[in-house]
């Protein structure tokens, strides 16, 4: 069997049809859903960007043991595994991070393409002068990344030369060249709907028409106090047009699929590596990035991501609540091509609940950033994980002084590959928190008092994870007392 694999990063379940959402437009993937598995409780497991494709072509927890960094040489990749069983495989991208000169995500690929432009690529040097859509101090990195994405677009004429058209008009074109050579392994990474938030008027006047004020396309990672109410509303309808967006131009792609005859004999699996903050919880972004760089807790808006999969021959439009994560796309994947899965794998094969076959041995779903890695001193109370088991959600950090750190002594690169220093950005002790996500989805109210007993449940299976994952002492205790 032939496997199509589709990333669209910082894809919100929530604003799926098929998932619930009443007010956005995507046809062409809740029409999807209904000939495949919808996983209903699917989380990331590495956050964000560059350590979650890790997760995808390594099938390892890599927030056990590495951060925002290149593919290490020890790493045995999905592309490579493939690769030497006779798959042939293709990588078209037009994320920019995991795939930049360094990173070599595409390691292993018979052949890969990189659509150029995203974010602050440096691909274009014309115009030298740009005029920003709203006040810079409103935007994040506005003379670097936002100028640079300004040039990168300046000659764009028609929709189809936004980038999500042109990576799946591409993966289009490879699947007419290279139809005959079977099995095959696609993988199609998107950065749409990730900012900057540049859609065709018409998809943004679907959820804001007739608005006249400034857009916020790449709005600083911050509390949402620097917008009105009107200017967030439009955030809102900016990154819901790029969903529409994504919707039409993966529905492009699924439609070629078709049309090649493909679909008896192709899994395509759809996926994103994470949500985003689009005022809940006082935020916007996927962090706080001001004087210095935190992480924020991962509350469903930015852990829960979209999973659908079809298997030719599988039952078609079922929900499943079994707890999947994006390790599992790795033994998924190579199990649908009929490969042998390395012993390295830490994830679970999708396909046992899909065919009606049994379910997944997880009892917890964790998502989180990089907790342990080598060079790490001490792990950084704001390096927060979500440790779900389903009902519950704990919200759980280091519980290292951040008086106590070596002020020189921590960066990431997260989440764009600039280097920041790492220090609390918000006032007073950073605690656990527990969600009951039945009747609190959102997130909303911290019950961890009146449930201590549950919260210290979920915190011991979350150590002996650690233990089991091999995480040195050195880290691990200060992830051991709740």
């Amino acid at each position: 069997m032939n496997v199509v694999l589709i990333i669209s990063d910082t894809l919100r379940r929530d604003h799926l049809g098929c998932y619930g959402n009443g007010w956005i437009r995507t046809p062409h993937l809740d029409g999807f859903a209904q000939r495949a598995a919808v996983f209903d409780r699917a989380y990331c497991a590495s956050f964000p960007t560059v350590p979650n494709r890790n997760d995808i072509l390594t099938g390892r927890y890599t927030f056990t043991y590495q951060g925002w960094v290149p593919l290490s040489r020890d790493d045995f990749t999905l592309a490579e595994v493939a690769g030497v069983a006779g798959v042939l495989t293709s990588l078209i991208a037009d994320t920019p991070h995991p795939f930049a000169p360094g990173f070599n995500y595409q390691r292993g690929f018979q052949a890969w393409e990189l659509i150029r432009g995203q974010e602050h690529d440096p691909w274009k040097s014309h115009p030298r002068e740009v005029h920003f859509p709203c006040a810079p101090e409103k935007l994040r990195n506005p003379h670097h990344t936002v100028v640079q994405y300004l040039r990168n677009v300046a000659e764009r004429q028609s929709e189809e030369d936004h980038f999500v058209a042109q990576t799946m008009r591409a993966a289009a074109r490879w699947l007419e060249e290279n139809r005959l050579y079977q099995p095959f392994l696609l993988y199609v990474d998107t950065f749409d709907p990730h900012e900057p938030w540049d859609p065709p008027p018409h998809y943004v006047d679907l959820y804001d028409p007739g608005y006249e004020g400034e857009e916020v396309i790449y709005p600083r990672y911050d509390t949402i106090d620097f917008l009105s109410e009107a200017e967030l509303r439009h955030c809102r309808a900016l990154y819901a047009g790029e969903v529409s967006l994504v919707d039409t131009w993966v529905g492009y792609l699924l439609e070629r699929l078709e049309a090649l005859g493909l679909m008896d004999s192709t899994a395509v699996i759809l996926t994103s590596d994470h949500g985003f903050y689009l005022g809940e919880h006082g935020y916007i972004g996927k962090a706080l990035i001001r004087e210095g760089f935190q992480f924020l807790p991962l509350y469903p808006e930015v852990a829960a991501v979209p999973l659908l999969v079809y298997v030719p021959g599988a039952s078609h439009g079922q929900r499943l609540d079994a707890l999947a994560q994006s390790v599992d796309l790795f033994p998924t994947i190579l199990e649908l091509l009929g490969v042998h899965v390395p012993g390295s794998a830490r994830g679970h094969s999708l396909l046992p609940p899909i065919r009606g076959e049994g379910s997944i041995p997880r009892e917890l779903a964790i998502a989180a950033p990089p907790l342990s890695y080598r060079g790490l001193k001490v792990p950084h109370p704001t390096s927060r994980a979500s440790i779900i088991d389903g009902e519950w959600l704990l919200v759980y950090g280091s519980q290292a002084d951040e008086q106590a750190l070596a002020p020189e002594g921590l960066s990431t690169q997260a989440v764009d590959s600039l280097s920041r220093g790492m220090r609390a950005l918000e006032p007073g002790p950073i605690r656990p928190e527990l969600y009951r996500l039945s009747d609190d989805s959102g997130c909303e109210r911290n019950i961890i008092d009146a449930h201590g007993d549950v919260a210290e449940e979920l915190h011991r299976r979350f150590v002996r994870f650690l233990e089991q994952e091999q995480v040195p002492e050195e880290h691990l205790r200060y992830l051991r007392t709740l």
